[in-house]
């Protein structure tokens, strides 16, 4: 005791590891024994224990079906969760909950507002800003995101994707998703039509052969979703708009008027497939068989459009996205801008796709970590892109590797200089309910009712929207 008490008067940390290991004491005018390893080892704190970083991703990784519509996805999920865990032992652990891609944002508004559990990271982009920002559900990340390395390489147009109403950055822009047109070179041996007086011709040739001019998602499945494709594309590049830059709907416009009266010649003159009305994407089997001659759709339908067969007979049959880019590669198939009015540049619908934190996170500090982890390392930045991106880069530096000098990228990038792309929705912030209402509307006068007056019904439309703000 007279020892430990001596040990206490030189300092409690000496004290305790000499009591812990039983050596001898120094002698008070001596420096204390140091302690011995096996006491060092002993008050070593345990290994830190990872947090769970959850996830929720349209995309399962125990979904193994090889026939997915989105095994693409499926598998990034799979190969990288576990690089992820690996890079991150001990401090994060990766948790993906897999939603359903046309219900999650509804799912995660809904669940914010409750107070219910919320994932650290939602897979999503500019579709969802305002319905988000309304609803109060994502984290601004601007100032994170703007002291971040790679924030300076970022295309400025894809910030803009994910930029609110007050100028705040509610995600973080990954991949482009624009819009173009896939075509079957041979059944336009003079190029693809610029215009819709020359598309009516070419149109008119290729009916005579048995054959139809362009397939698109005609329909009003999935609550109005092909507003968003060709729809759009069609509204656009004749000059339309379907916002007033306040949030109100303007779906009656001369512009918007002549491109559904396109539209309705084409599906009532015999220029499209019956199958482009069934709903559940069978609109993609006319341009599979080659029996459609185009097909208007997102530059990441690609990665769906398959197994293909040519109008020469070449089969692309893998079943996989390497269909259509084998297609390409060999000459098959070309991409090419929508049509346009004369004086008018053609027209698409965008979004940008990446990563939201939600409010109510329980780690953000672990979806900071994986994003950064994604814009960081050049492999995996790239292999998001090509696999659930489904687009091009936002960052300079990876538009520039070698992932993305292949011949659907290099045609996919000439595509676009020459179109005028923008998001279908603007300024409206019920993106769903216009969505249904509008695509309701055309698809009665183009399909059901081709004898009813387009602007009555697009103003019908329009008012019940605009009732709503």
């Amino acid at each position: 005791m007279k020892r430990l008490s001596t040990l206490l008067f030189v300092g409690l940390l000496f004290a305790l590891i000499v009591s812990a290991c039983a050596a001898p004491a120094a002698p008070a005018s001596q420096p204390a024994a140091p302690a011995e390893p096996a006491a060092a080892e002993a008050t070593s704190p345990a290994p830190a224990e990872a947090q769970e970083f959850v996830t929720w991703y349209q995309y399962d990784e125990n979904n193994e079906d090889p026939a997915s519509d989105e095994r693409v996805g499926n598998e990034y999920l799979r190969d990288t969760i576990p690089v992820f865990n690996e890079a991150f032992a001990g401090k994060w652990h990766w948790v993906n909950q897999p939603k359903a891609w046309d219900k999650m944002a509804a799912e995660l508004v809904a669940a914010v507002q409750a107070g219910a559990d919320v994932p650290d990271l939602f897979e999503g982009g500019s579709g969802q800003v305002s319905l988000f920002y309304k609803n109060g559900v994502m984290q601004d990340l601007t100032e994170w995101a703007s002291a971040q390395p790679w924030y300076a390489d970022m295309d400025p147009n894809a910030l803009l994707g994910c930029t609110g109403p007050d100028g705040g950055l509610y995600c973080i822009p990954v991949a482009q998703r624009p819009h173009l047109v896939y075509v079957w070179k041979d059944r336009f041996p003079n190029g693809f039509p610029k215009t819709p007086e020359e598309f009516l011709v070419e149109a008119e040739r290729l009916k005579g052969e048995g054959l139809y001019a362009v397939t698109f998602f005609g329909s009003t499945a999935f609550d109005g979703e092909g507003l968003t494709r060709a729809v759009w594309t069609t509204i656009a590049s004749f000059g339309g708009n379907l916002d007033d830059g306040q949030g109100n709907m303007t779906l009656n416009t001369p512009e918007n008027v002549a491109a559904v009266e396109f539209l309705r010649t084409l599906v009532q003159s015999g220029y499209v497939p019956e199958i482009a009305f069934a709903g559940g994407f069978q609109e993609e089997n006319a341009f599979k068989d080659a029996s459609a001659a185009a097909f208007p759709t997102g530059l990441f339908g690609y990665r769906y459009v398959n197994p293909l067969t040519a109008p020469n007979g070449t089969e692309y049959s893998k079943g996989n996205q390497e269909d259509m880019l084998d297609a390409i590669e060999a000459g098959d198939v070309m991409l090419s801008p929508f049509v346009a009015p004369e004086g008018m540049t053609p027209g698409c619908g965008v979004e940008v796709s990446g990563f939201a934190i939600p409010v109510g996170a329980k780690n953000p500090e672990g979806a900071k970590a994986y994003i950064d982890w994604i814009m960081t390392d050049a492999a995996q930045n790239s292999d998001w892109v090509l696999r659930p991106g489904g687009g091009f880069p936002t960052l300079k530096t990876t538009q520039a590797s070698a992932d993305f000098q292949t011949p659907f990228y290099q045609e996919a990038a000439e595509v676009l200089s020459q179109s005028a792309c923008r998001s279908w929705y603007g300024s409206m912030d019920r993106k769903a309910e216009a969505q249904k209402l509008a695509m309701g509307a055309i698809y009665k006068v183009i399909k059901e009712d081709p004898t009813a007056d387009i602007a009555t019904e697009l103003q019908a439309a329009q008012d019940e929207y605009n009732a709503g703000n």
